[in-house]
């Protein structure tokens, strides 16, 4: 095994110790600070570097700790110590560093809150005569608090990092699971100094004072509007911006756009420097992206529009109506081939695999309307494979990543997930259109056939429009920057100056690339590190437990859907004789429930929830959807079926988002970039997911149409079981 590679494999159950704190890593994420901070350089090199110095003494001893776990490693080989002893004087020493942190923590704050208490004092004096230069004055004298506050954050910020990296090292030398055992018993005792001091009061008050006497400040012409009564006109100031940016993580705060970005699974390696962010800016074209997403629209749009009348295409071919599995599936066979030399390609160039992924489009879909006339069943699943290896969706995610500027990135994601969900309900919606029969020189337009031939238009049309307006984006070899050694304070600083709300920790997945330089003490080169992985074997190291628990649990909520959505027309014909156009209708309104679900979600459940609460729930919920969509013992009803495929599709979507979510904080970040990214690997799960359930519906259609649904049901709940029970065991590794 290659060094590069053995490095990140250490990756094992790790929580975040800033959890201890009543925060998520998550918390700081949305800190400013400028993009050359985090640059990959050992831990305690960057420890020390960005320490601020007048608060030294009070970081976490990384250097002192990092000599502990060696020697007991040391001492257990020699049999001079037992492991528990280990794990007690280990817990003792993690405790009183966390100990010292916190206290100082409490400390800070009592200052900043006596700052504040003397600031009200100048206030109210003030009220009594204003004054504009002394009202110039206090203003910045709050937001001299507020920038000392961003410091506080950033002190919390390397000390999280640090206590986080020490646990896993623990872990990893001596193969125990420390991290779990210490957060089960120290985050949830009622006598855990972290737990009592760090419930967010504390910071809240100090930023809600900040808030309230700034706004108080402002000249509204002798009146004051105070924050409270007005709370949806948000105080512009860059120094509260940047504060409340980290507070609204720190509440576990979401909104629709952020959690609606988060199903694209679009990582990021990490933050530009100002030269990237330049260069990136300089290759945005906003036509280009618009083409994108048109691509990410027709081909979801392509996916599900033979949906309602598959199952008929097939008849009429000869074939049985549950062949309609093989022929939906078809399509997601040739995808799990597709992504790999796709996602390969998009290295080189943008505009030929869109090009050549619309030729292929076209092609399959005047195939799949031929079949017809042809009375070939084969040449109806060449047509869909065809399709199938047309799929250009990991060069739509890739696009977004590499091209859109880091301050629309957001944006543009969350376009890419209501591309692909409006393209969802589209596709069923436009089948009912289509109910006609006639012929144009011997050639057939009927219900079966023209799904394929206006989509073979539509790809046509979006062709020409591609040739004509897409700019392919200059492929100029990043420009290397060099390091610079800067202190905590010229960082908050300078964000402040210049409004950036940009992550102060980069991302989950970011920070592991500091552990993968010092897993047992080997300090490698941090360019190899950051090197993307050139195999499938190499990107399957990099799969810790947590990861793979997560593609698995895509893969179960994908297979979910599937299993509901092209198995509709088969199971509603037997049932309840439902016709095309009642089919198309079901399957548009579930398409249309995914934006107001993740409105939902986005903007309340999530904000009360921690996204592993959410996450377990969810694939709860998908359960027992699949339960209540069983044929027992009643007669089987409309009402039952509706309901039961509402639930599990409803679930299955508010599952995505957060599963997604967590996936991109759990991954390694050499998964972020290359040919065999995250994106890829959670493309070939739902991928995989749909051709198993695709199959699974055609195989039972050999036990006959009345054994498809408990048939598939069963396969789906088994697998529902299993993801939930992985959940529960990685349950402490997702904060």
């Amino acid at each position: 095994m290659e060094e590069g590679d053995r490095l990140p494999s250490c990756r094992q159950e790790v929580v975040s110790i800033i959890k201890l704190l009543n925060l998520k890593f998550s918390t700081l994420q949305h800190l400013p600070i400028t993009g050359y901070y985090l640059k990959m350089v050992a831990f305690g090199k960057k420890l020390k570097q960005n320490q601020i110095q007048e608060w030294q003494g009070y970081y976490i001893n990384y250097k002192l700790m990092k000599k502990k776990v060696n020697r007991y490693a040391q001492q257990i080989e020699v049999g001079a110590q037992s492991r528990l002893y280990v794990l007690v004087d280990f817990a003792k020493l993690l405790d009183s560093q966390i100990e010292k942190i916190v206290l100082f923590l409490l400390e800070q704050q009592g200052i900043l809150a006596s700052r504040l208490s003397n600031l009200r004092e100048q206030h109210d004096a003030l009220s009594q005569q204003l004054d504009g230069l002394k009202v110039s004055e206090l203003k910045e004298s709050y937001r001299a608090v507020g920038r000392d506050l961003l410091r506080l954050l950033f002190f919390v910020e390397m000390n999280a990092i640090g206590l986080r990296k020490i646990l896993k090292k623990f872990d990893k030398r001596f193969g125990y699971k420390f991290t779990n055992y210490y957060v089960k018993t120290r985050a949830n005792h009622p006598y855990s100094l972290l737990q009592q001091v760090f419930k967010q009061v504390g910071i809240g008050a100090v930023v809600g004072a900040i808030s309230r006497n700034l706004a108080d400040l402002q000249d509204h012409h002798g009146s004051y509007i105070s924050i409270y009564d007005q709370p949806a006109s948000p105080l512009m100031d860059p120094v509260i911006d940047s504060i409340n940016a980290a507070v609204d993580r720190l509440t576990n705060s979401t909104n629709f756009l952020q959690f609606l970005g988060k199903h694209a699974l679009i990582m990021q390696e990490e933050l530009p420097t100002p030269s990237e962010d330049n260069a990136v800016d300089q290759r945005y074209h906003f036509i280009s992206l618009l083409l994108n997403l048109a691509n990410t629209f027709l081909y979801m749009v392509n996916t599900y529009i033979i949906v309602p009348t598959a199952d008929n295409y097939s008849l009429s071919l000869g074939a049985a109506a549950t062949v309609c599995g093989v022929v939906i599936g078809s399509m997601a066979v040739a995808q799990v081939f597709s992504s790999v030399y796709f996602s390969a390609w998009s290295n080189k160039s943008y505009m030929r695999p869109l090009v050549f992924s619309s030729i292929v489009l076209l092609v399959g879909n005047v195939l799949y309307a031929l079949a017809y006339d042809l009375h070939s069943l084969s040449l109806l699943i060449l047509g869909r494979l065809c399709c199938g290896l047309g799929s250009a969706r990991a060069v739509n995610r890739r696009y977004i990543s590499d091209c859109v500027p880091l301050k629309l990135r957001m944006q543009a994601s969350a376009a890419f997930v209501s591309a692909s969900a409006l393209g969802m309900a589209c596709g069923p919606a436009l089948a009912c259109l289509f109910e006609t029969d006639f012929k144009i020189y011997k050639i057939t337009f009927n219900e079966v056939t023209l799904p394929g031939w206006f989509m073979a238009l539509a790809w046509l049309v979006y062709l020409l429009w591609l040739w004509i307006s897409f700019r392919e984006p200059s492929r100029e070899a990043e420009v290397s920057t060099v390091p610079q050694e800067v202190n905590a304070e010229l960082l908050v600083n300078e964000a402040v100056e210049n409004g950036l709300t940009q992550p102060l920790l980069l991302n989950m997945k970011d920070k592991e690339e500091d552990e993968d330089q010092e897993c047992d003490g080997v300090e490698e080169d941090p360019n190899e590190i950051q090197k993307p992985v050139t195999s499938l074997i190499s990107a399957y190291r990099l799969l810790t437990r947590s990861v793979k628990v997560q593609l698995y649990i895509y893969f179960m909520l994908k297979y979910a859907m599937e299993v509901l959505l092209a198995g509709s027309g088969v199971i509603t014909t037997y049932y309840f004789v439902w016709s095309v156009r009642h089919v198309a209708i079901f399957l548009a309104c579930l398409g249309l429930t995914v934006l107001p679900v993740n409105v939902i979600v986005g903007s309340y459940i999530s904000n009360m929830f921690e996204e592993r609460q959410v996450l377990l729930a969810s694939e709860i919920m998908v359960c027992i959807g699949t339960l209540l969509s069983f044929n027992l013992v009643i007669p089987y009803s409309v009402p039952q079926y509706v309901g039961s495929g509402l639930i599990t599709f409803v679930s299955a979507e508010v599952l995505e988002g957060v599963n997604l979510s967590l996936l991109s904080r759990v991954m390694s970040s050499r998964l972020s970039r290359g040919t065999y990214n995250g994106g890829l690997l959670s493309t070939e799960a739902g991928t995989l997911a749909r051709v198993v359930a695709d199959g699974t519906i055609t195989l039972a259609g050999y036990l006959g149409e009345g054994m498809v649904l408990n048939v598939t049901l069963l396969t789906s709940l088994f697998i529902c079981i299993s993801s939930i029970i992985a959940t529960r065991f990685t349950y402490n590794t997702l904060y």
